[in-house]
């Protein structure tokens, strides 16, 4: 059976699904999937170097915001 992000199991009962993949160097960019949606990744272009963020509602799931923060020009 195929699961929530790609993930090797169901997450339980009231509970979200999520995945966070960090990427390599600049050949693979990082990604982020919450409840079977990409929030972020290269193919929506809206990933940085550095840490990427994105904030959810913890009670609806809700995308709030996302960005990145560019740790290395500080």
């Amino acid at each position: 059976p195929r699961h929530k992000c790609g993930n090797q199991r169901s997450c339980p009962q009231n509970h979200f699904a999520f995945k966070i993949i960090s990427g390599a160097a600049n050949v693979v960019g990082p990604s982020i999937c919450f409840e079977d949606l990409v929030l972020m990744s290269s193919v929506k272009n809206n990933i940085g170097r550095g840490l990427n963020i994105a904030l959810v509602n913890g009670t609806t799931g809700k995308l709030l915001k996302t960005d990145a923060f560019d740790m290395y020009t500080g």
